[in-house]
């Protein structure tokens, strides 16, 4: 069974992250969506997703195929339901679609005219279902997804060894082979704590589940993190973290509190850089939504940073509640910068201006090359698509 794990309606309201990827390639929890239901079905997946990010993410087709609704985690009662659907029939709950499946010929009509899945037959799921359907959603549903997660990858394993230096509370850790943790404080009480493979926990970090730290990523000494908070690969962490997401390739290296917050990849927040997750008024947070172009009311007390895939900030940056940036934009300065920032932006506090394109494309191209992957021309052409779609600031 091919499985393709397709945008759905909800992509607009998770900018600035799928910009520069499908849906289903957002972390929350340990895994990424993808990985999820990699693990859950045994098998690999392709993208139905954006036309300009088709060449990056292909879709693959196959003589039959199982169309899944890409911002929706699996549990195995959805994974059984799926897995029993007959071939031109929908999954659905409410208005939703969660999936479809369908042979070669179905699969193309509805590559043509996606409206024709309303006139397949349909069968309702009524349990439970986790969307991931808001950009705050990666961080508010996130301890639940840790632990699910974390079941997931130590079932019927055994962690390595956690060496007398540290002081671990609770049951639930999991660190990986080739990981190093030294001397540093665990408390898996409140939810699990996973260490991934190569990463390294250095020595007088404070860790508070649900904690995953994923492989090949460092929390830097002295760390104090609250969970529930992900550090995604390749990535560096320091100061204080609470009930955040990285995605990966990005750097907290330095002290400043980072709370309630999402970064993409290809991020770096400069040293002492601060976000505030809770207005001095306690009312809830409105957040900057790309597709309405407006601000829209979370619900939440607490919400912090929403950064886009290699945007960067100076030292001593200071984020009001709710800031939201998009791709590519480089923040310094004094102040308090507006806490809606445009993608390839450059500036702060004392108004921005545009960054030019091909100074935007060097910086992650060497960024990029220090993790040893490369700026290739599927990702420039992606950098060019954004740079004339930005909502950037203009000239003048």
């Amino acid at each position: 069974m091919n499985c393709i794990l397709f945008d759905g309606p909800n992509r607009g309201n998770l900018l600035p992250f799928t910009y520069t990827r499908p849906v289903a390639d957002i972390r929350v929890g340990i895994l990424t969506i993808r990985e999820k239901w990699e693990h859950e079905l045994s098998t690999t997946s392709s993208s139905l997703t954006e036309r300009y990010l088709q060449e990056k993410f292909p879709l693959k087709k196959g003589t039959e195929n199982i169309l899944i609704n890409g911002t929706v985690c699996p549990d195995a009662a959805l994974v059984k339901a799926i897995k029993a659907l007959a071939s031109g029939v929908c999954l659905v709950q409410g208005e939703e679609l969660l999936a479809v499946k369908c042979d070669a010929a179905l699969l193309e009509q509805l590559l043509s005219n996606w409206g024709s899945v309303d006139s397949l037959p349909q069968h309702s799921f009524d349990e439970t279902v986790t969307t991931i359907g808001a950009s705050w959603d990666i961080f508010s549903k996130n301890g639940a997804q840790i632990e699910a997660d974390f079941e997931r990858l130590t079932a019927g394993r055994e962690s390595a060894e956690v060496n007398s230096s540290n002081t671990v509370i609770g049951e639930q850790v999991f660190i990986e082979p080739g990981a190093k943790v030294n001397c540093a404080v665990i408390n898996a009480s409140e939810g699990p704590v996973y260490i991934g493979k190569d990463a390294e926990v250095m020595e007088g970090a404070l860790i508070r589940g649900a904690f995953a730290l994923c492989n090949n990523s460092t929390l830097k000494m002295g760390a104090k993190i609250y969970g529930p908070t992900t550090i995604g690969p390749h990535s560096k962490v320091g100061g204080e973290v609470n009930n955040s997401v990285v995605f990966g390739y990005s750097n907290k290296a330095h002290d400043g509190f980072l709370g309630n917050s999402v970064l993409g990849e290809w991020c770096n927040l400069g040293a002492d850089t601060n976000t505030s997750n809770l207005k001095n008024n306690y009312a809830q947070v409105k957040l900057w939504d790309f597709a309405k172009k407006s601000f829209v009311n979370t619900g939440l007390q607490f919400c912090g940073l929403m950064m886009g895939d290699h945007s960067k900030s100076g030292i001593n940056t200071m984020f009001n509640t709710g800031t939201v940036i998009g791709v590519s934009a480089n923040v310094f300065g004094a102040g308090f910068p507006r806490n809606f920032i445009p993608g390839f932006s450059w500036g702060g506090a004392q108004g921005l201006s545009p960054y030019r394109l091909d100074k935007a494309a060097e910086v992650a191209k060497i960024v990029m090359a220090r993790r040893g992957l490369e700026f290739d021309e599927q990702e420039a052409a992606i950098f060019g698509h954004l740079y004339g779609e930005s909502d950037k600031p203009k000239v003048g």
